[in-house]
């Protein structure tokens, strides 16, 4: 039954206060609103955060990751090696560039993409592979990095999810983001665990790579518009190919390096939350929690609960009995083959990927989430499976 005097608790929610409130007035008040210095500030705070050399911000994930295929000379007649189970921008940067995604199945345990089948997608026109670490849960990067090794391939990691998550590799545990391929793409979207309402990054640590995406998000301007203004002598700048206009404005840079700093807290709230529910869920029939293998600890940017034939409700009833107690729940990721800009460059045979988005449900997870909140989800689960207690 309908609760209607309960508000609805949100599949996730952006935590916004009078500090990001108070960063962005100055900003504004600055006189200095569009690229400048506090996006200079924020992508060395980031670039330390994660561990890499260099970091350069951007309008959002989709311009990063399409920026990354670009200056890696990514193009038409290109294949691309990456998932279909994944946000549709994914498969839409290589389009972008005029290129075929080439997509490869998951993992069932993880939603990652599965390395053994990198490899059998590799073929002679293959220009890189661009792995997601999907819902925040790094994947088996180490094995695809192998793979890249051996086929002298770049990676490009989608890293939208990721910002926080963690992964061992030779034995150390490193942030994701450091990067370990040649380039990896943040999102702040709201829905992420660090938002600035809307913006992305890319990290990497080539100098020279770094360089070429700064020219390009800002039309391959030959002169950055924050020298042109600092000059005691006139400048006239030049346009020396095509570039875009891919800039993160100083509005949202302040509100991103008041978020950032708050990362340590949100990670610690997440990872409780995401505890909370695994053990909850343990007693509840037909209802998996998410898998960790011993190499990831991710950040929980969504927490997925897999449901099987042991549930007493199909994963869509109980998706509508949560709705009627007033608790927003998602699908599972969406594939992009599945949908009408790509079900025509198939056939694809991806069963994982098409079981993860039928039978997998995203359950409630943000770092503000009480509690009762919390406790009020799971007695709606238990009740709509008949485990009530």
């Amino acid at each position: 039954m309908r609760t209607p005097t309960r508000p609805t608790i949100p599949i996730a929610k952006p935590q916004l206060g009078e500090e990001e409130a108070a960063a962005a007035r100055e900003a504004i008040l600055s006189g200095w609103v569009t690229q400048g210095p506090r996006v200079l500030a924020f992508e060395a705070a980031f670039g330390h955060a994660v561990g890499a050399a260099h970091a350069c911000a951007v309008s959002n994930c989709t311009t990063a990751l399409h920026l990354a295929l670009h200056v890696l000379g990514v193009g038409p007649g290109d294949e691309v090696v990456t998932v279909s189970h994944s946000f549709i921008a994914t498969a839409n940067v290589v389009r972008y560039c005029g290129a075929t995604p080439v997509f490869v199945d998951i993992d069932p345990r993880t939603f990652n993409i599965d390395p053994a089948g990198v490899e059998a997608a590799i073929t002679p026109r293959t220009k890189a592979i661009m792995p997601v670490h999907q819902m925040g849960l790094p994947c088996d990067l180490a094995a695809v990095l192998a793979v890249a090794t051996r086929h002298g391939l770049p990676v490009v990691e989608d890293a939208a999810c990721a910002i926080g998550s963690e992964i061992r590799l030779a034995d150390k545990w490193e942030r994701v983001g450091r990067p370990h391929g040649t380039i990896a793409c943040f999102s702040f979207h709201p829905r992420k665990i660090v938002t600035t309402g809307d913006g992305g990054m890319l990290t990497t640590n080539d100098p020279a790579l770094d360089a070429k995406v700064r020219s390009l998000r800002q039309h391959a301007m030959s002169v950055p518009d924050t020298t042109r203004h600092a000059a005691k002598r006139v400048i006239f700048e030049e346009y020396p190919e095509v570039g875009f206009n891919y800039r993160m404005t100083d509005i949202q840079a302040a509100v991103g390096a008041v978020q950032l700093r708050r990362l340590p807290g949100i990670l610690a709230r997440r990872v409780e939350l995401a505890g909370r529910y695994a053990r909850a869920l343990a007693g509840l029939p037909g209802l998996v929690p998410p898998h960790v293998p011993d190499y990831a600890r991710p950040n929980y940017q969504s927490y997925p609960v897999r449901v099987t034939a042991d549930c007493p409700v199909s994963r869509n009833g109980l998706m509508t009995r949560l709705l009627a107690c007033m608790i927003s729940t998602r699908r599972g990721i969406m594939n992009a083959h599945q949908e009408a800009g790509y079900v025509t460059a198939g056939p694809y045979r991806l069963p994982e990927s098409e079981a993860a988005r039928d039978g997998t449900l995203l359950l409630p997870l943000f770092h503000s989430m009480t509690d009762e909140e919390q406790e009020y989800v799971v007695a709606c689960l238990r009740r709509a499976t008949g485990s009530a207690r």
